[in-house]
């Protein structure tokens, strides 16, 4: 491989990288810092992507709306598509969680699993909604025009690094202030949080509603990437899965650890496609599920050795700087 075209897959790699950090930022809001147990991701980054999407694409016109059904086209910015996303994962997240989080934690995980199967299911068979299975595509990008398509991945990675960055901030903001302090007391203690006179279901809804957006703009940010979107894109191993890895293995409670585990992973995650290569030509129809297991041997020795991550839980959080 050419040092460019090295450059070029590297590029590459940390874009998708960054977006699965965004997504573990968002997880680690609702697990890391409050013990909300959201198994749904992939419905959020499903509802986050298709909302972009039909924001900021135009509906479709001539022969073209023949072979695309789009009930929404309003061609906006692309920061809109992002801020839509976020607003409708908040919304499903606030439905959520109102029949859920008076109940036992497990409840959540039910729920969240199930709306996310529903999701996908919805954008597959409803075609008048998104073009079905066949999902929706040219989706514009931002900054488009300023460098050549072969060079644009460079201008993406920076506009997704510093939406990270910026969400990381947030959040690192909003953790060590009295309300981030709240969630880790309920994390750890609901009763005590209580009888401190806390509204645990309101703290609670706040970090659900709050985790929800910034996974919303994952896949927006994913969306927009790809260009193209479907239904089958946003399964639970892709979707859920791999970014519960990405969590617990840079540290769960810690907002470095979980970007640092996402691209630690996701690195992981394509050099499995490498060393698959090397299977025997028998096994390579096999070579998806034989990635999975490797992750999935992984995460075991992480949960045995290392159960608090790369980084674990930081335990100062009062101060944003410390001296």
């Amino acid at each position: 491989m050419e040092l460019g075209g090295f450059i070029a897959y590297l590029v590459s790699l940390a874009i998708m990288a960054s977006i699965y950090a965004v997504f573990c930022l968002g997880l680690n809001i609702q697990w890391g810092y409050t013990g909300l147990f959201n198994i749904g991701i992939a419905g959020f980054f499903c509802v986050g992507a298709y909302t972009s999407a039909m924001l900021t694409t135009p509906k479709p016109t001539g022969i073209y709306a023949q072979y695309v059904n789009q009930i929404f086209g309003l061609n906006l910015p692309f920061v809109v598509g992002l801020l839509g996303a976020a607003a409708v994962c908040g919304i499903i997240g606030f439905l959520i969680g109102i029949p859920t989080l008076k109940l036992r934690e497990d409840y959540l995980a039910i729920a969240t699993l199930g709306i996310a199967e529903t999701f996908r299911l919805i954008f597959n068979n409803e075609h008048w909604l998104a073009n079905g299975p066949r999902g929706l595509m040219g989706l514009p990008q931002p900054l488009q025009g300023i460098v050549s398509a072969k060079h644009y991945n460079y201008i993406y990675l920076i506009v997704v690094v510093i939406i990270m960055l910026f969400i990381y901030l947030l959040i690192e903001r909003a953790i060590r202030s009295p309300w981030g302090r709240v969630l880790r007391a309920i994390r750890e203690d609901e009763i005590s949080a209580s009888m401190s006179g806390k509204d645990i279901f309101h703290f609670k809804m706040q970090s659900l509603i709050f985790g929800s957006m910034v996974m919303g703009v994952g896949g927006a940010l994913y969306a927009h990437y790809t260009k193209s979107i479907s239904p089958d894109v946003f399964t639970p191993l892709y979707g859920t899965f791999i970014i519960w890895v990405m969590l617990m293995a840079g540290g769960s409670g810690n907002n470095k650890g979980a970007i640092l585990g996402a691209y630690v992973i996701w690195g992981i995650w394509i050099g499995t496609s490498f060393m698959t290569d090397l299977l025997p030509y028998t096994l390579k129809a096999r070579a998806p599920y034989i990635r999975f297991l490797l992750i999935g041997i992984l995460l075991e020795i992480i949960l045995i050795y290392r159960p608090q991550g790369m980084l674990g839980e930081e335990k100062r959080v009062s101060k944003l700087l410390e001296e």
